[in-house]
C-alpha cells in the first residue's frame, strides 16, 4: 500500500506541472536523438538550431524555439533533477501559463541581449567574426531565471540567503573570466527577479520551519 500511495504521490505532482513534464519528455527524445548522430553531423545540426548571431539575424523565432528542445551535453538525467528541483515547484506555484512567461522571457531576452553584447565585441574588435557562428542552444537561461524568480516563494528569513545564493552561483564566473553564455546566465536571472508582478496573489511563501515541522509530526 505505501508503494501504491508513493506512485499515487507522483503521479499527483507530475500532473501538477505538465508543462515541466512535457518538456521533459521532449528533451529526452532529442537527447535520444542526439545519441543516433555523428559528432560532426551532430556539431553541424545543433549549430543549425543555436540562437547564434547568425541564424538570429535568418530565422529567429525558428531558433529561439528549436533551441530550447534540445540540450549540448547529451545527458538528460541532471535535466530531470533540476527540472523537479525547480520548474515543477515554480510551474506548481505560479500555473502553467506564468511559468512559462518566466520561462521564455528568461530564454527569449536573455539570448537576444548576450548575442547582441557579443554583437558589439566583434564589432569593437574585441571578439572574432568566427564568434557570429558559436553554438548556443540548451535550456539553461530558462532555468535560471525560473530558479530567480523562486526567490519569492521562500518565506523570509529564508529566502534571504537563498537570494545571495543564486546570485553568487550565477555571479562568480562573470568575475573568473566571463563568457557572453556567463553574461546571459546573469541576465536571466535579473528577468526571473523582474517577474515578481507574475507572483503577486500566488499563495503563502513556503516555509521550510514548517514543512520540517510536518515531517517531524
Amino acid at each position: 500500500m505505501g508503494i501504491f500511495r508513493g506512485l499515487s504521490g507522483a503521479w499527483a505532482y507530475v500532473r501538477g506541472a505538465p508543462g515541466t513534464y512535457v518538456w521533459l519528455a521532449i528533451l529526452f527524445v532529442t537527447t535520444v536523438a542526439l545519441h543516433h548522430m555523428s559528432p560532426e553531423f551532430e556539431e553541424h545540426f545543433l549549430r543549425q538550431r543555436s540562437t547564434n548571431i547568425h541564424e538570429l539575424s535568418r530565422t529567429p523565432v525558428r531558433v529561439l524555439v528549436a533551441s530550447a528542445m534540445w540540450t549540448d551535453s547529451g545527458h538528460w538525467v541532471p535535466y530531470a533533477f533540476l527540472y523537479t528541483a525547480f520548474h515543477a515547484p515554480a510551474e506548481r506555484w505560479l500555473g502553467t501559463a506564468r511559468w512559462l512567461v518566466v520561462c521564455a522571457s528568461a530564454h527569449v531576452l536573455a539570448s537576444l541581449i548576450s548575442e547582441g553584447v557579443l554583437l558589439k565585441a566583434i564589432r569593437d574588435g574585441m571578439a572574432p567574426h568566427s564568434a557570429v557562428d558559436t553554438l548556443d542552444i540548451g535550456v539553461s537561461y530558462a532555468l535560471a531565471g525560473v530558479i530567480a524568480v523562486l526567490t519569492y516563494r521562500i518565506a523570509a528569513p529564508w529566502r534571504y540567503g537563498y537570494l545571495p545564493a543564486v546570485l553568487v552561483v550565477f555571479g562568480l564566473p562573470l568575475a573568473a573570466g566571463p563568457t557572453f553564455t556567463d553574461f546571459g546566465h546573469f541576465v536571466s536571472v535579473l528577468i526571473g527577479l523582474a517577474c515578481y508582478p507574475l507572483v503577486r496573489g500566488r499563495g503563502k511563501a513556503w516555509d521550510p520551519k514548517e514543512t520540517l515541522a510536518g515531517l517531524r509530526g
